[in-house]
């Protein structure tokens, strides 16, 4: 006879092991904060997606079922898959990355079941497919962030707010931080020697240790700040710093339409506003990850060393995201250098 269990109990009960530390990664280091809230928010939309269709979640132990008992449990969970994506896709809008990340998450579950709690589910966790999308790369040229470092009229032209928010955008795009570790940065992370400053960082996401050398915009910058504020850079809410950078862009003249695509199920899809242009402006696509997209895209478009890049962002040799990267900054290599040959054949 087959033992059945509570499926929330168990993921709360994970949960709980993860947030204490009784359950530990791989590596033997405790679970990120970031990686908690992800389970906190999967058990959120489970509980949403049970109460809503109606479904019942439990977790049969099948190291000792019968096959009858196998297949019936297998037809089950393939029907919750089926019901659980169709209400991610079609009801609460979400695309193959956010649909994939969440079914990644249920796996993981599933061998915390197996692996700590002895409860086997056998290759049931394999129906949650994980699917993925390349989202496009939005960064900023060469050309504007240029015109964001040195043109000093825009600068006097943005109010005291946005002025604060380009300096931080700027100091992100000569970094390449994630925007977790910039907004914590204080003096302790400034090593100086010389002439020449250094920010030292220790990235919370990747547990790895950066030291990157400053331009020397970026120190004008931080000395602009020095002894004004209790951190390096002045900072926000996320919510705001977003909203802020997006008015700067705009503000520049940078509101060429472009399109915004996503997919679903492998189908890609023309995203629209819901705006009478119905489209999207460079300017609306501006976020907080741009400032890291444009400064690992500028140091591979001019020419560092993968390896050295990598170093930087802290990506692995084997990052399928920086790989991103390396074949955007191509393209943009490649556009120049046609334009190069075109100017010389041009030339009588």
């Amino acid at each position: 006879m087959t033992k059945e269990y509570d499926f929330f109990t168990l993921l709360n009960n994970y949960i709980s092991e993860c947030e204490s530390g009784k359950h530990l990664l791989k590596n033997g280091s405790k679970m990120r904060e970031g990686s908690i809230n992800n389970y906190k928010s999967l058990n959120k939309l489970l509980i949403k997606f049970c109460t809503e269709k109606k479904v019942t979640l439990k977790i049969t132990n099948l190291i000792k079922c019968s096959q009858r008992e196998y297949v019936k449990e297998k037809n089950q969970w393939k029907k919750v898959y089926n019901k659980l994506t169709q209400y991610m896709y079609s009801e609460c809008n979400h695309y193959d990355n956010y649909v994939g990340a969440t079914m990644k998450l249920i796996r993981s579950f599933f061998n915390y079941l197996k692996y700590e709690k002895g409860i086997d589910c056998r290759d049931i966790p394999k129906m949650f497919y994980v699917t993925k999308e390349e989202v496009p790369i939005v960064v900023l040229s060469q050309e504007q962030l240029k015109f964001l470092i040195f043109n000093k009229e825009f600068e006097a032209s943005l109010c005291r707010k946005l002025q604060k928010a380009k300096d931080t955008f700027v100091f992100g795009c000569a970094v390449g931080l994630r925007i977790s570790d910039l907004k914590l940065l204080s003096k302790r992370n400034v090593e100086k020697n010389y002439r020449d400053y250094y920010i030292k960082v220790f990235s919370k996401k990747t547990s790895t240790f950066t030291r990157i050398k400053l331009p020397e915009y970026a120190v004008d910058i931080l000395k602009k700040y020095e002894g004004k504020i209790p951190t390096l850079l002045p900072h926000t809410q996320l919510i705001y710093f977003n909203r802020h950078i997006k008015e700067i862009a705009e503000k520049a003249g940078w509101t060429y339409f472009i399109d915004k695509t996503r997919s679903k199920r492998g189908s890609r899809k023309i995203i629209k506003k819901t705006s009478a242009k119905n489209k999207f402006r460079f300017c609306d696509l501006i976020t907080s990850h741009t400032m890291r997209r444009t400064a690992i895209t500028t140091y591979l478009s001019l020419g560092m060393h993968e390896q050295l890049v990598r170093r930087i962002s802290g990506h692995s040799s084997g990052s399928k995201e920086f790989f991103r990267y390396v074949k955007f900054s191509e393209e943009l290599l490649e556009n120049e250098m046609k334009l190069v040959h075109e100017k010389f054949l041009s030339f009588g």
